[in-house]
């Protein structure tokens, strides 16, 4: 395995996923043909899908002028926070200050488990486990709704906490085969094909 904190073992791309706290490296040799690093400047930017719109950049470094060199230190990338974020890739012309995005994508972020209460779990597990508490509870406790001094409560009915269980079992399902996928392992899932 070759060293991954040399610049010149940097991917080419940008990552699709890294763990907060890890040093993360990549490169864009394909961009130097049309936009050479002694005119151009370039800086991935990325934005968190969640509410509160979480954001960093990267700045680029001029990488012996065959690519654009994108790295940060484990000591800055422990600071973002973790989620599911998009991106874009801007490109500025150094002498006229103008901007254009030359390429965009998806990347997860991911809890570093060396701290202290990360979860690893998604929020389908979560969801899942949190359900079957609630539906194990059910058979002790079955009211559907209650009011008390002019304040009322309406629980799930337990058909509401199955087809609830159901959708989040089906999302969690749907991110493991996405991740044995990536790990280049079967899913389970059949494809047909007609000739």
């Amino acid at each position: 395995m070759a060293n991954l904190f040399d610049e010149a073992n940097a991917p080419e791309g940008e990552p699709h996923k890294f763990t907060l706290g890890d040093f993360v490296q990549w490169k864009r040799s394909d961009l130097v043909a049309n936009y050479p690093v002694a005119s151009f400047s370039a800086e991935f930017v990325a934005r968190s899908s969640h509410a509160g719109s979480t954001e960093f950049k990267i700045a680029a470094t001029e990488g012996d002028s065959s690519y654009y060199y994108f790295s940060a230190d484990s000591s800055v990338t422990e600071t973002y926070t973790a989620g599911h974020y998009h991106w874009q890739l801007e490109v500025t012309q150094t002498s006229s200050g103008n901007r254009i995005v030359v390429d965009s994508g998806t990347m997860d972020l991911i809890e570093d488990l060396d701290i202290n209460g990360a979860d690893p779990r998604s929020t389908a597990e979560v969801m899942i486990q949190k359900i079957d508490s609630l539906l194990l509870g059910k058979a002790d406790s079955d009211v559907s709704n209650y009011s008390i001094q002019g304040r009322s409560l309406t629980k799930f009915s337990f058909a509401e906490l199955m087809e609830a269980r159901e959708k989040f079992k089906a999302e969690y399902q749907r991110e493991l085969n996405k991740e044995l996928a990536q790990n280049g392992e079967k899913t389970g899932q059949t494809i047909l094909v007609r000739f």
